[in-house]
């Protein structure tokens, strides 16, 4: 077995214009000072990272892990959670996901997913200069107005939508197969990847690619009431990468997991900062830990109540209280015997 690393953190809800978040070395020198051991880098801001720069020069790559080295921290790593929300949107949606692209390619559909997915492309090439094993990204949806079947969907409508992402998904694959690394879906709401079932109707559409491996996020199962820690028993061959974010589910007679369309505040399924929410983190810990997870725990700060510093600082002690050392040893190695073939066959009446 073996001891998973972290704590890490995801800088992504953290940074801003304001110091230290707004510099690759001044948000590294704010997480080493909460104890943090490595970080998660968000690949959209080029104060951060020139994700380009970091695929073409690995000269640039080491100076940015060189970086990140002088703070004691390490890179546990790259996201790229909005360029592939882009790889597959649904119409209904473009206008509300033309803000995650440049600004030249806004209202323009084809070029913007062309441009996501060279992102990616160049992401599989930056993690494998970096020295990374594992990349964290969304699916995109092609389906999740339909989640819902009401009004009846048309037959075949699911299997045509899960056939046409593994289309745009399977050469990204094969790029970060290439590289090295494997693709880490955050199973989540609003993703066409958002539970087993889907990921296994996905799965079977790319072939079982090696590379199409799971970011799994707890939180993102309360909401929706599935049983998260049996999906660390479904899945542990494919878990690659781990959030640590608590989440509540506090149902009432107006509403349930639908929310009613209340704000995160008044939702009864909401995001919590870690130890705040009801997950039982003890055994996804020992779950992980059992199943000789390799990965990085990294907490993801999004709640609705908590200031977000706080819930840093309070998040990189939670993490290294529930890591577990693993042992070495068996528990009852003072009582054990010598190897004797001869006195096993007496033993086993032979």
């Amino acid at each position: 077995m073996t001891t998973m690393q972290g704590p890490a953190v995801f800088l992504a809800q953290f940074i801003s214009d304001k110091a230290p978040f707004n510099s690759l070395e001044s948000i590294c020198q704010w997480a080493a000072s909460l104890d943090f051991k490595g970080v998660q880098i968000p690949t959209l801001d080029s104060r951060f990272i020139d994700l380009q720069k970091a695929a073409e020069s690995k000269t640039y790559a080491d100076e940015l892990t060189g970086i990140v080295g002088s703070y004691g921290l390490k890179i546990s790593e790259l996201s790229t959670h909005l360029q592939g929300q882009l790889v597959a949107v649904h119409p209904a949606y473009d206008d509300f996901f033309d803000g995650f692209a440049p600004k030249a390619l806004r209202g323009n559909p084809k070029e913007r997913q062309e441009w996501a997915v060279q992102q990616l492309h160049y992401a599989a090439k930056a993690s494998q200069n970096l020295g990374l094993n594992a990349h964290a990204t969304f699916s995109g949806s092609l389906l999740w107005q339909y989640f819902h079947p009401w009004p009846q969907r048309p037959p075949g409508l699911i299997e045509d939508g899960f056939k046409e992402l593994a289309n745009r998904w399977l050469p990204i694959l094969n790029e970060f197969d290439k590289n090295g690394v494997d693709v880490c879906y955050e199973i989540h709401p609003g993703e066409d990847l958002f539970d087993g079932e889907t990921y296994e109707m996905f799965l079977k559409a790319v072939n079982n690619h090696e590379r199409a491996c799971i970011l799994y996020d707890p939180s993102h199962f309360v909401l929706q009431q599935l049983d998260y820690i049996q999906y660390i028993d479904f899945y542990h061959e494919r878990i690659k990468a781990f959030h640590v974010k608590d989440a509540e589910f506090n149902p009432t007679g107006k509403q349930g997991t639908f929310g009613g369309y209340q704000s995160w505040l008044n939702r009864a399924g909401r995001y919590r900062s870690p130890g705040d929410g009801q997950i039982d983190f003890k055994t996804i810990f020992s779950k992980l830990a059992q199943y000789d997870y390799k990965g990085w725990a990294v907490m993801e700060w999004e709640c609705c109540l908590k200031n977000q510093e706080d819930g840093a600082r309070e998040g990189a002690e939670f993490i290294k209280k529930h890591i577990i050392k693993v042992t070495d040893k068996a528990f009852d190695d003072f009582a054990a015997v010598e190897t004797n073939t001869q006195l096993n066959r007496k033993n086993l009446g032979l």
